[in-house]
């Protein structure tokens, strides 16, 4: 099993605490293999197996458990009465009315929930509002480049780079070895598991072939400000007649599957949120290259790509910036205190340079800015904001 230190901490963090944790990600993220390194690491601090119950809803020897009332009686009937109970359920979104499940056995003395999640249905309003005040969301994204380094051998850490966005985040392509074809076999499974099951299934999606349009043409505008209408328009442009309402429920349905993420634009000065052109951007790129091939020529949009998950995998709220008639790639938001980017390949020239640093020196304010590049040189300080080369960020 791959390490994954950060997840694993937060549950423990959250062990013994009367709320629910739930744990979303796109599917084979590793949110399974998480919670089996918790269900050790419970068994390793003194928790008996007895104390343990715990149901995937993937494995059809479970398919009986998908009734709720089956659900429940099951696991009423396992519970220890004097000691904490650690209920583990995965891909709870499999149970019709889980909401009412997990509720009843919230109420119950020493029960401590943990249950998973592929989409974000699991969270719609009506269940948030159901279970409202009572749990904790654990976001999951497949491997940083941090923990994607660990995990393997005495590569240098450029080639280790190259592979990471080469062959995928997703922890079991490391089982894979650099064998393309293996990888991309995999991926395939992968994309189309998650596209059949999570986006055409749940929202019950009729033309296919006009929804993958739609993701490759989000897959290959990663970074770039866009409306659902502009994407309607240029579909409709190149012949594939389609209404703004069906792409909006088309990136929905993306966005609730995990595969894509939805950057909305801020006004630094303004302090509001803008409601026009948002940024999206990919949860692997991979994923990416398994669907449009090995692309040349947007370097600075996957760089883009890269810094945007891992500021959503150290728990920054991310937004595309707005300064005048400028824009700052990302506005990253913690506990209300913002901090900026601006993302770049190269700023060797000095006219890229200048204009890289020219909307960040347009803030007013005096919080942390930084300008990532894949130049390798050494930190530089330009009048307080901080120029960081990419792997030392990610590795940070």
């Amino acid at each position: 099993m791959i390490k994954r230190t950060d997840y694993l901490e937060k549950l423990i963090g959250y062990k013994d605490k009367q709320i629910i944790k739930i744990v979303t990600g796109i599917r084979r993220c590793g949110k399974s293999t998480l919670l089996q390194m918790y269900q050790n690491y419970l068994l390793q601090h003194s928790v008996l197996p007895s104390q343990i119950i715990a149901v995937n809803f993937e494995d059809i020897d479970n398919a009986h458990l998908k009734d709720p009332l089956e659900l429940y009686s099951y696991i009423s009937s396992q519970l220890q009465p004097d000691r904490m109970n650690y209920v583990i359920l995965d891909e709870i979104q499999m149970v019709e009315n889980f909401p009412k499940v997990v509720d009843s056995l919230y109420i119950k003395k020493h029960v401590d929930i943990y249950i998973t999640g592929s989409n974000a249905y699991l969270l719609s309003s009506e269940i948030a509002t159901m279970l409202s005040g009572r749990y904790v969301e654990i976001k999951m994204l497949p491997l940083s480049f941090k923990e994607y380094t660990n995990s393997t051998g005495v590569e240098e850490i450029s080639r280790k780079y190259n592979n990471y966005l080469q062959f995928s985040s997703f922890p079991f392509v490391m089982e894979l070895g650099n064998d393309a074809v293996k990888v991309r076999e995999y991926l395939d499974g992968l994309y189309n598991s998650v596209i059949l099951k999570d986006v055409v299934a749940k929202n019950k999606i009729a033309d296919v072939m006009m929804l993958e349009s739609v993701i490759r043409f989000i897959f290959n505008n990663i970074g770039n400000l866009m409306s659902t209408k502009k994407i309607a328009d240029t579909m409709t442009s190149a012949g594939r007649k389609i209404s703004t309402h069906t792409v909006e429920s088309y990136v929905t349905a993306l966005v609730n599957s995990f595969i894509i993420y939805r950057a909305k634009r801020y006004d630094i000065k303004g302090k509001q949120y803008l409601k026009t052109n948002d940024k999206y951007y990919i949860v692997d790129l991979g994923l990416r290259s398994y669907l449009l091939g090995s692309k040349g020529g947007d370097v600075g949009h996957i760089l883009e790509n890269i810094v945007y998950l891992e500021l959503i995998r150290r728990d920054y709220e991310v937004f595309v910036g707005k300064t005048g008639t400028a824009e700052v790639d990302f506005v990253a938001m913690k506990q209300g205190i913002p901090e900026y980017y601006q993302v770049s390949a190269t700023v060797r020239d000095s006219d890229t340079l200048t204009r890289e640093l020219k909307s960040l020196h347009e803030i007013a304010d005096h919080y942390p800015k930084f300008l990532i590049t894949m130049d390798d040189d050494p930190p530089v300080d330009h009048n307080g904001i901080q120029q960081i080369n990419v792997k030392d960020f990610l590795l940070t």
